[in-house]
């Protein structure tokens, strides 16, 4: 493993809106591309099935954010892309995992900490009421997408770094306990240089907030979304602080700094609000037309995409066999000779 090897999962819940562009899916690409690192790519569908439980959004959703991934350039030659579902040493991995971790490891996670805090707030005499095996064991699923590759650095928010610890705790407990040198210890990198892009309210872009702009809607619908972001009442002609606009923030999050810089004068010069927002209209679209030109085509082929993601499984499922007969072995279960 001479190569530096990344892995990053894209959770199959949502339609890829342009907070997921510019915080995850730009920089994956960019080191999708990179001969130096070998990067995986997965579509994370079993993960999907904690939180989404209607089977058809669980299906479109995993197909347009295998499309969005496509349209925007990843280097499937390069990287593996596949879908953790097809990966079956996964799941077989997490039991062995879940044979290794300690169940207080699990009850410090945040995801189930918050699960019990809402309950108890609300006065539920059972604290985890509501709360499924599939949250619970969160934790050791994430840490087998990640040990299954041993992946050396692992792209996360911050919200995600105990992830990234409780998994070199499990790939520790796993290495000692039967003494051998098995899994890599990941760790998670978080670029502080990547924006959290604002919605059309101001907070967060976030599907839990209904406030965001998805990524490859018609320019008609872009159009009057662009319209919604929120401003202020300064008319024109009066100097306006791009540092506090998402309008303005969304636009440099695309443009380059010499046409930020210039958005910023005329910020200071006092451009109008309506201005302001035909041009990001006008700037994003010129930017997405390709993309979503190759989108489209693309979800009017879905077995293209099927093809590219069973080449991806088939690499991955070369590597993760053979780590799976090495820890069977080690574990007892191995064949008989």
């Amino acid at each position: 493993m001479s190569q530096r090897r990344v892995l990053t999962g894209i959770t199959t819940t949502g339609t890829p809106h342009l907070g997921n562009y510019v915080g995850a899916i730009k920089p994956a690409i960019a080191e999708s591309q990179n001969p130096d690192v070998q990067s995986y790519y997965f579509l994370a569908d079993l993960h999907a099935l904690i939180k989404a439980q209607d089977p058809q959004r669980v299906q479109q959703s995993r197909l347009e954010i295998a499309a969005t991934w496509l349209a925007l350039g990843l280097d499937t030659d390069n990287a593996i892309f596949y879908r953790q579902s097809d990966i079956h040493e996964i799941p077989e991995l997490a039991w062995l995992l879940s044979c290794v971790c300690a169940k207080g490891l699990m009850n410090r996670s945040h995801a189930y900490k918050a699960a019990v805090a809402e309950n108890e707030e609300g006065g539920v005499p059972d604290p985890d009421r509501g709360v499924t095996m599939g949250l619970f064991g969160y934790p050791v699923l994430m840490a087998a997408d990640i040990l299954m590759f041993n992946a050396h650095k692992v792209p996360v928010g911050r919200d995600q770094i105990q992830h990234i610890e409780m998994a070199r705790d499990m790939a520790g407990r796993f290495n000692h306990i039967y003494k051998g040198d098995y899994f890599t210890l990941p760790e998670a990198i978080v670029d502080e240089k990547v924006e959290v892009l604002r919605g059309l309210d101001g907070r967060k872009m976030s599907k839990s907030y209904d406030n965001t702009i998805p990524l490859f809607v018609s320019a008609k619908k872009l159009q009057k979304l662009v319209r919604k972001i929120k401003t202020n009442s300064l008319e024109p002609g009066e100097p306006k602080d791009p540092d506090t606009c998402t309008l303005f923030q969304i636009y440099s999050a695309f443009a380059t700094a010499e046409e930020s810089a210039d958005m910023r004068r005329r910020y200071a010069e006092g451009i109008g609000w309506g201005e302001a927002k035909n041009e990001v209209f006008e700037y994003l679209d010129a930017h997405l037309s390709g993309p979503r030109e190759r989108y489209e085509a693309l979800m009017n082929d879905p077995g293209h995409i099927e093809q590219v993601l069973q080449r991806g499984a088939e690499r991955a499922r070369a590597e993760a066999n053979t780590l799976m007969e090495r820890l069977r072995v080690a574990v007892g279960l191995g064949r008989f000779q």
